[in-house]
Order: structure tokens, then C-alpha cells, then sequence
């Protein structure tokens, strides 16, 4: 097996839309939820999401195919842009059928699809649909614009398996390189869902917090009174490149990809396994995977929704897995101040990782008011506050709707 390292990055988020801003964030405890912009929310139950701020799609993109691409595919050019620019590639010197792109999103062009939908519903039953509403709609076309834009000419595919979809991205790159079936390839996922199918289908799933006066402390996960996630957008990529590949142009290097593992709960069809038994599997996968002990592990980045059931079970799991190290290790969820970004939620979670190993800190699960006796107040939940640590290695985890569980595990590179 070749080794895998990540050489460039790219963040667009609620808290932050660049690398270097969303790290602050993270630093900062910022929360990135406010009352939603894009459209009227004002008859929904829920009226707050934690939208992507300021954004300007030409910053990235041609005036002109803007209309072209849903906002879901402009967020992942825009991350690509960052990511390759980051990793400083010298496109003329390498092999660009070596190059790849898996990338994912969990919904795709949602707000295209409402649009048209909309659009002919009010226009007579005239069928006057726009000739991109396909390829504005469908979740692969994020991966096959980032492929167009730089000439990549690899593995070309998107991953769809809800929130699990960007680390099953990262994973999947992760074993195509270090299999020798490419060099380098760019990773992630895009979601743009703050939409009012978006919003109603969740609050209809009673899946939403419905903390209208208080938004900004509505995402708390692990805390007694939590009453459902907020909805978040945005978009992460990640550069995985093999290890001689990246040493021979002269790269730097921000981690390590060591291990990572899929499993499935089998369970429900949108509940977790009470017992977190597909969480518990996915984590052990990955680090037997890795070939890492649970010691190993510094820092979990935990999939934390601020569900009543799902913190719970993702507890109890870790549990399982530490054993006594679950009382040693730093547990965070970034959800608590990103919202929950659906299929883009595992990528930008795994660069939040990637700086915790690089900045010594772990992001803190902000919004904790009150303590939840079900969940063991023992472990360093990292409560409020970023915290000072040395992190040798982060396990970020991420679960679907279906029972799709992701785990992905960074290390610091030591050459």
C-alpha cells in the first residue's frame, strides 16, 4: 500500500468561506447560524439555517456559466479553486490522467429542481423547463465541473449516501491512490439545501431545532435540551495526494491519511442504532485500518447533530471503542457551530481535523448549557471553548439517513 498524505485544502462554510477564515472560526467558537436570507421562512417552523455569507460566484466562475450551475457546484468550485491553488500544483508537470476527482453531495441541485418545479406549477402547465435544469440538478456534476476545470482526467465520480457522503469521498480516494490507481485526487462535497423543500421536508421530519428566539445557540449538541439540528451549507475539499508523488514536486504537507472505514446500522431508516452498534464498527474499522490503537487517538470529530437520539448513541459507541482512553481523548462536535452541512459535513469536518493536528487545538462543541444525564459528563466534551492539545492523530466521524456510517483518521506527518 502507497501512503496518502493531504497537500491542499479548500472551505467554504457558515463560519468562515476560506481555509484560513473557517480556522478562525473554529478558534473563536463562532456560531454561523442566523434567520434565513434566501427565501421568506416566515410560515415555516423553523426560520434560522446557517447559510454561507457574502459569497460571489464570479469571484470563481465565469459571469456566464454562473447561470449555468446550481449554488451547490459554484460552492464546490469555489473550494477547488482554493484547494488547488493551495496544494500549488504545476498543472504542466504532472500526469493529468492521474488526477482524479470523488466528490459528493448528499441532495445535489436542490434549489434548481424547487425552482422549476415552481416555475411550471404558476406558468399554465406549460412545460417551458430550462435546457440546464439536469445537469444544474444532478449531485455528480459538482465532481465533473472540477474535472472540466482543470483537465483531470482520472477516476471521475460522486459518492451519494447523505451525510456520510463527503467521508466515503475522502475514503474512496484514500484507497484508490494508495492502490496505485491514481496520484493525486480532489476530494469533498458540496451542498446548498437551505431551500424551502430543504427546510419543510426536515421540519416534517421533525429533524430540525425549532429555537426560533434563540438561533444562535440552537445547535447544541449534547446538551439536555437540544431539539434537532440546524441546517447548514456550504462546501470542503481536500487534496490526497500518494507520499513520493507530493515529496518529488516539493509539496507540503498537512497530514497524513492512515485509515478509514464504512459500515452500515441496518437498523432505521433515519434513527441511529440505540446502542451506536454501525458507529462502534465503523471507528474499530478504522483504526484496524489503520493499524492504530484507540490510545492513538488524540481527538474525535464526532458526527454530533444535536439530535435527542443520535448524540447518545455516538457516545455510547465511543465508549465501546476508547474503552478508558474515552476519558483521555478531546470529543468535539463543529456541527454546534457550522449546522449540519448534509453531504458537505464529513469534508469540512475533516479539515477542521486536519488544523486541530496542525494548530495543537481542538474546536470547541459550543452552546452547552445544561448537562444531560444520560450522557457521561466524565469525557472531555470540549464543552464551550477551543482547548490547547498536541493532536497526534483525529478520527472525524460521520452518519447518514439510511444507516450509512463513515469514519476517516488523520495523523501528522512524520516523514
Amino acid at each position: 500500500m502507497r501512503r496518502v498524505v493531504v497537500t491542499g485544502m479548500g472551505a467554504l462554510t457558515p463560519i468562515g468561506n476560506n481555509v484560513k477564515s473557517y480556522l478562525e472560526g473554529l478558534q473563536k467558537g463562532l456560531s454561523g447560524a442566523n434567520m434565513i436570507t434566501k427565501f421568506d421562512a416566515s410560515n415555516f417552523k423553523t426560520q434560522f439555517a446557517c447559510e454561507v455569507k457574502n459569497f460571489n460566484p464570479e469571484d470563481f466562475i465565469e459571469k456566464r456559466e454562473v447561470r449555468r450551475l446550481d449554488e451547490f457546484t459554484q460552492y464546490a468550485l469555489a473550494t477547488a479553486v482554493e484547494a488547488v491553488e493551495d496544494a500549488g500544483f504545476d498543472l504542466e508537470k504532472i500526469d493529468l490522467d492521474r488526477v482524479g476527482v470523488i466528490f459528493g453531495s448528499g441532495i445535489g441541485g436542490f434549489r434548481s429542481l424547487e425552482k422549476e418545479i415552481e416555475d411550471f406549477t404558476t406558468g399554465n402547465g406549460i412545460p417551458r423547463y430550462n435546457p440546464f435544469m439536469i445537469p444544474k440538478m444532478i449531485s455528480d456534476i459538482a465532481a465533473g465541473m472540477i474535472s472540466i476545470r482543470y483537465g483531470f482526467r482520472g477516476v471521475n465520480y460522486a459518492t451519494v449516501s447523505a451525510c456520510a457522503t463527503s467521508t466515503h469521498a475522502v475514503m474512496n480516494a484514500f484507497d484508490y491512490i494508495r492502490i496505485g490507481r491514481a496520484d493525486i485526487i480532489v476530494s469533498g462535497g458540496s451542498e446548498a439545501a437551505v431551500t424551502k423543500a430543504g427546510i419543510g421536508g426536515f421540519n416534517a421530519m421533525k429533524a430540525l431545532s425549532e429555537r426560533n428566539d434563540d438561533f444562535a445557540t440552537a445547535s447544541r449538541p449534547f446538551d439536555k435540551d437540544r431539539d434537532g439540528f440546524v441546517l447548514g451549507e456550504g462546501s470542503g475539499v481536500l487534496i490526497l495526494e500518494e507520499l513520493e508523488h507530493a515529496l518529488k514536486r516539493g509539496a507540503k504537507i498537512y497530514a497524513e491519511v492512515v485509515g478509514a472505514g464504512a459500515t452500515a446500522d441496518a437498523y432505521h431508516i433515519t434513527a441511529p442504532h440505540p446502542d451506536g452498534l454501525g458507529a462502534k464498527n465503523v471507528m474499530q474499522t478504522a483504526l484496524a485500518d489503520a493499524k492504530m490503537n484507540p490510545e492513538d487517538i488524540d481527538y474525535v470529530n464526532v458526527h454530533g447533530t444535536s439530535t435527542p437520539l443520535g448524540d447518545i448513541a455516538e457516545v455510547k459507541a465511543i465508549q465501546q471503542v476508547f474503552g478508558r482512553h474515552a476519558y483521555e481523548l478531546n470529543i468535539s462536535s463543529t456541527k454546534s457551530m457550522t449546522g449540519h452541512l448534509l453531504g458537505a459535513a464529513g469534508a469540512i469536518e475533516a479539515i477542521a481535523c486536519v488544523l486541530a493536528i496542525n494548530h495543537n487545538f481542538v474546536p470547541p462543541t459550543i452552546n452547552h448549557f445544561t448537562d444531560d444525564p444520560e450522557i457521561d459528563q466524565k469525557m472531555n466534551l470540549t464543552f464551550n471553548r477551543a482547548q490547547e492539545r498536541k493532536v497526534r492523530a483525529a478520527l472525524s466521524n460521520t452518519f447518514g439517513f439510511g444507516g450509512h456510517n463513515s469514519s476517516v483518521i488523520f495523523k501528522k506527518f512524520e516523514g
